[in-house]
């Protein structure tokens, strides 16, 4: 079986899916849509994308192909990297077709540029489910009703109650202002009291000013790598730690992926020279993330 067809198989389980040294198939999942103007009911289904910078290889695929052909983990890399080679061989010369997937091309501006495959629905929740289109419903539009005649006497009884209404009105709007005034009188009587009662301190006690320094966040942290189980993240972290790094796992980003970092710094000087030197003795992969956390 094909790389690609491994591919397919793993954009049903996961969100993300990376080749390394090639890119990442990131999936998102959207919800059921209708067109109005084509009468088009579409199904939920997952929107697939590709990322050029998710080229690390955190493992996923490697070890599903081991694991399907019986093979080890070295031949299953071997077998990727012979794919990755071929694919960037034809882009050279026109397009990369990913059945089900989509296609990758370079553009005018030698750019990568991934055109989905919108036809395949990856969503396991949306299978048997397939786009239907209806006819325009057409609503009845009601008939018009005749005016009624209201009785002669039903107008004066209306009138009437019209009349009682008001009257109740303006009783209930001049009791209320008599309420009104007593509650002002009685709350001044009692203002009064309280000013009377009143007293003055003459040696309070002296004010205390306290300064309170709030630390900033380390904004700046030297990344080691981004994995999609959190099992590989923790194995990472013991493996900075038991190294002398002060490492830390910074959490997922956009892509849902773990991020563990060497060290985190207050200025982006300090992790510029950590960076150097770890590029130069640990890992050349290692960049710089700036985000406060």
């Amino acid at each position: 079986m094909t790389v690609e067809k491994y591919i397919n198989e793993l954009l049903y389980r996961y969100d993300c899916v990376i080749v390394p040294n090639f890119g990442g198939f990131i999936t998102n999942k959207i919800g059921a849509k209708v067109n109005s103007f084509t009468h088009t009911f579409h199904p939920p289904t997952k929107q697939i994308t590709f990322n050029t910078h998710l080229k690390q290889n955190d493992g996923l695929v490697v070890s599903y192909i081991a694991a399907v052909e019986n093979i080890s983990f070295e031949k299953a890399l071997a077998k990727i990297n012979a794919s990755v080679a071929s694919w960037n061989e034809s882009l050279k010369n026109g397009a990369v077709v990913f059945e089900n997937i989509g296609a990758l091309a370079f553009n005018t501006e030698k750019q990568l540029i991934f055109e989905p495959q919108k036809e395949h629905n990856f969503l396991t929740n949306s299978f048997g489910l397939s786009t239907v289109s209806s006819p325009a419903i057409k609503h009845p539009v009601p008939a018009n009703t005749s005016k009624s005649v209201i009785p002669l006497f039903a107008k004066y009884a209306a009138t009437g109650v019209v009349l009682l209404s008001l009257g109740f009105i303006v009783r209930n709007g001049y009791q209320e202002r008599q309420q009104e005034q007593m509650y002002a009188s009685q709350k001044e009587a009692i203002d009064k009291k309280i000013q009377a009662a009143t007293f003055v301190i003459s040696n309070p006690l002296p004010t205390i000013s306290l300064q309170v320094t709030k630390e900033s966040p380390k904004s700046f942290h030297v990344v080691a790598g981004s994995f999609q189980f959190p099992e590989n993240a923790e194995k990472k972290l013991k493996q900075l730690k038991k190294k002398g790094y002060n490492a830390t796992i910074l959490g997922l980003n956009k892509w849902g992926l773990t991020q563990v970092a060497f060290d985190s710094f207050y200025s982006r000087k300090e992790a510029l020279a950590i960076l150097t030197t770890i590029k130069k003795e640990v890992s050349k992969d290692a960049w710089i993330l700036a985000k406060k956390f």
